[in-house]
């Protein structure tokens, strides 16, 4: 991560909103069918988010980090309402979403959207740039085609890019500069609500700290809530105000950033920070090494589903299963046996 990256202060994020929860998931499920055979028999099912509880509050950043494939996108989608819940609510200013139809439905479109992690394949390629960024105000304002250009031209200024370029195609923009796009897309019907996932992964070091800081600035200007997913943690460190990671569904620790990263609870996310290069001559790095494969979320192991490949699991570990609970004010942790500042 670029040394130029602007520090966000975490304590001073959702001041004006005074602690407002704008999404609140409650015990949130969604598993995927397992299908066999000729006729398509159901054998088993992918538990992609397994009983998922959290709360964002309005005007700040949540980092949702974790392995791949451990349900981030997953819960992402479902938040939006992208994809259907298995069971759970998410209520979004207080009204659950999967009970939305209708007029409701659509005006919930306009407050919630998404930046893709591809800047490429989420753009239509035959589709010109004002078009692209255009066709939201289109569907959902009853707005002529002058007044969708200058909207259009205000947003690509918004997001640092040449409005005299709008004509062109998305492939004569750079990466980065297709993100900006992307993100232009997503600001233009002044949503309350952004899931970016994994919106700067498929960016250079450098271009990721530029996009970083344009989130931010017009976190500020537009005071937009974001749920922010990356497998970075570094970047996560900068743009978050709160950080939940996940493994295997399930999530395991939430706390604030600087908090979390300075004195993990769980061994996760201990194993996690340890990978992280410290810029420290000559002082060794002690790395904490988790043994085996991640279980298959198909048949997730009993107890915590982490135990298999901690290396502080005790018998009770592969027998129950650790609830998220608050260990400390402000920090939450589904471990048995949680660290303390020192052990980690």
């Amino acid at each position: 991560m670029s040394t130029e990256t602007e520090v966000k202060n975490p304590s001073a994020a959702g001041v004006a909103a005074a602690e407002e929860i704008l999404i609140d998931v409650r015990n949130l499920k969604k598993y995927f069918p397992i299908h066999k055979g000729l006729l398509s028999r159901v054998v088993g099912q992918v538990k992609a988010v397994d009983d998922v509880s959290l709360t964002i509050k309005k005007g700040e950043t949540f980092g949702l980090v974790g392995e791949s494939g451990c349900g981030k996108s997953t819960l992402g989608r479902v938040i939006l309402r992208l994809q259907g819940a298995t069971e759970g609510e998410v209520l979004f200013n207080g009204r659950d979403i999967h009970e939305m139809s209708g007029k409701d439905l659509r005006e919930l479109r306009e407050e919630m959207q998404i930046i893709f992690q591809d800047p490429f394949g989420s753009l239509n390629p035959r589709f010109l740039v004002k078009d692209i960024i255009g066709e939201p105000l289109r569907v959902h304002r009853n707005m002529s085609g002058k007044e969708i250009d200058e909207r259009v031209v205000e947003l690509m200024e918004m997001v640092g890019l040449d409005a005299s370029r709008r004509n062109r195609y998305p492939h004569e923009f750079s990466g980065g500069q297709r993100q900006r796009i992307g993100i232009a897309r997503a600001i233009a019907l002044h949503p309350q609500f952004i899931v970016a996932d994994e919106a700067v992964s498929a960016l250079d070091v450098s271009v990721q700290s530029q996009v970083i800081n344009l989130l931010m600035k017009l976190q500020k200007e537009l005071g937009l809530t974001f749920l922010f997913i990356a497998h970075g943690l570094n970047v996560v460190r900068h743009i978050s105000d709160r950080v939940g990671v996940m493994y295997l569904g399930k999530m395991v620790e939430v706390g604030e950033t600087e908090t979390l990263f300075a004195a993990p609870l769980h061994p996760y996310t201990a194993a996690l920070l340890s990978a992280i290069p410290k810029p420290t001559p000559g002082r060794r790095q002690e790395r904490i090494v988790l043994q085996g494969d991640v279980p298959s979320p198909a048949n997730p192991p009993s107890g915590c589903r982490f135990h298999t490949r901690c290396p502080l699991a005790q018998a009770k570990c592969s027998q129950v299963e650790p609830l998220l609970e608050e260990i400390m004010p402000g920090r939450q942790a589904a471990c048995h046996f949680p660290l303390v500042k020192g052990d980690s």
